[in-house]
């Protein structure tokens, strides 16, 4: 068989849409329109001769001979980043393009501090940038989808290297007229929480306990959070970061601290990447970058 129309781009596409079991979400991770994904995935399922993806109304499923063409499509492509690691040995520290995950809280609140010293440290790098939640990105990481990621600890998969960054305090966001108290149950007023998957959500109520009454409706962001808490359906624990960019919404949002009623009242962020990637130590001067550039109030943790 001629290798004269099989496309590594093809192979991310294939990957991607085994992944997330949706052609429109694989689209926007490859940076490509819907139709022209879809496409080129016909053409190499007509070039290997094996229908790889069974479609259906709303859903994606993989076939039983697609799921051994993926997971080798998988080893080519790391194969082939493998090549482009030694080819690049040569260059400066991380040159070329470098694909960024981060969650959903943090990354719309921390990449804008720090890309533009991570593109003055290191004038080679392009990064490619992409959220997830905290279980499509270790995902991503272990099928090399992603280069390194920006999640929150713990995050207990020993096929992955972290790097602690910094501890990001958690405050209470209210409404001005609702004072806070720990237990929440004292303020009278229901827990705003993010949708199931958040990494963000479990922690919150972990701190807080079964105990505390719910909004009757989850939030999709925290844009949507905010919202909702200026609207008076409750209150909620955000990241320090991301209070700072929402802001008060003209005097109907407040935000309190509460680490001194719960110590543990913060998260840890870190820079995972997989142990296997040759690149581990740039990625560890990388680590070094992002934790001295940790922004106010966060606190820098110590490598290890």
């Amino acid at each position: 068989m001629s290798l004269a129309g099989l496309s590594l781009r093809d192979l991310e596409y294939l990957v991607a849409v085994a992944e997330l079991r949706h052609f429109g979400r694989a689209a926007s991770r490859c940076g490509v329109s819907q139709p022209a994904l879809s496409a080129q995935l016909r053409k190499l399922e007509a070039l290997l001769g094996t229908q790889v993806f069974e479609r259906g109304p709303g859903r994606v499923l993989v076939t039983p001979r697609g799921e051994a063409v993926v997971e080798a499509a998988r080893q080519v492509i790391a194969q082939a980043r493998a090549l482009l690691a030694v080819a690049r040995a040569g260059e400066g520290p991380l040159s070329g393009p470098l694909r960024i995950g981060a969650l959903p809280t943090l990354g719309p609140y921390l990449l804008p501090r720090v890309l533009r010293p991570l593109r003055e440290a290191f004038p080679e790098l392009r990064p490619i940038l992409s959220e997830e939640r905290s279980a499509g990105l270790v995902a991503a990481l272990r099928s090399d989808g992603l280069d390194v990621a920006l999640a929150c600890l713990p995050l207990p998969d020993p096929a992955l290297t972290l790097h602690p960054l910094f501890r990001e305090p958690l405050l209470l966001m209210h409404p001005p007229e609702v004072a806070p108290r720990w237990p929440l149950e004292e303020t009278g007023a229901r827990l705003v929480l993010l949708g199931e998957g958040h990494c963000l959500t479990d922690q919150t109520l972990a701190l807080c306990g079964p105990a505390v009454p719910r909004a009757g409706r989850h939030a999709t962001g925290l844009e949507m959070v905010r919202h909702m808490v200026a609207a008076g359906e409750g209150v909620a624990l955000v990241p320090a970061l991301a209070a700072a960019s929402l802001g008060t919404m003209d005097g109907l949002l407040a935000y309190s601290p509460l680490g001194a009623a719960i110590p543990a009242m913060g998260r840890e962020v870190a820079l995972a990447h997989r142990r296997s990637d040759p690149r581990a130590p740039q990625f560890a001067t990388l680590a070094a970058l992002l934790r001295g550039l940790a922004p106010p109030p966060a606190e820098p943790l110590p490598a290890g």
